[in-house]
């Protein structure tokens, strides 16, 4: 059954999953991603996240919220009447109004095999610790990290 969901990522992590949850039918009413960061030649132009690049090709709507606590900002992400949001490295925290907006709440995938790696960089802190396994845990999120 499809849902309606919103997604939420930056980095390349994010993208595969963002594709899946797009050809199996649900409905991205709304992709939020970190804004633009100054890169190229010369760091003069604004490079968009892979998450946006690849939103944008899938023709979705993409929101780069600077901080997801103001009213405002609460307000448009409940206004996308979500199932659920799906949160793959997007690099905020969520506040409980985000956390509380969709009917199924917030669902993590975290890059590690939880609680080994918590926090930025599971990926690069499980190679330099030569993991032999590796893995990416999914959660309902609440306020606590990586909790």
């Amino acid at each position: 059954m499809p849902l309606r969901l919103i997604f939420m990522g930056t980095p390349d992590f994010a993208v595969p999953t963002l594709l899946e949850l797009a050809t199996r039918g649900h409905d991205i009413a709304a992709v939020y991603t970190r804004a633009a960061k100054p890169g190229g030649r010369r760091g003069l132009e604004l490079v968009p996240s892979p998450v946006e690049r690849e939103a944008r090709k899938l023709g979705l709507a993409v929101l780069t919220p600077a901080s997801l606590r103001n009213a405002e900002a609460q307000a448009a992400f409940a206004a996308h009447g979500a199932d659920a949001a799906v949160v793959v490295a997007y690099g905020l925290i969520l506040p409980k109004p985000i956390l509380d907006g969709p009917r199924l709440g917030c669902l993590n995938i975290h890059a590690s095999l939880l609680p080994r790696w918590r926090g930025a960089a599971p990926i690069q802190r499980a190679i330099l610790a030569g993991d032999a396994k590796t893995g990416i845990t999914i959660m309902q999120m609440d306020e606590g990290l990586d909790t």
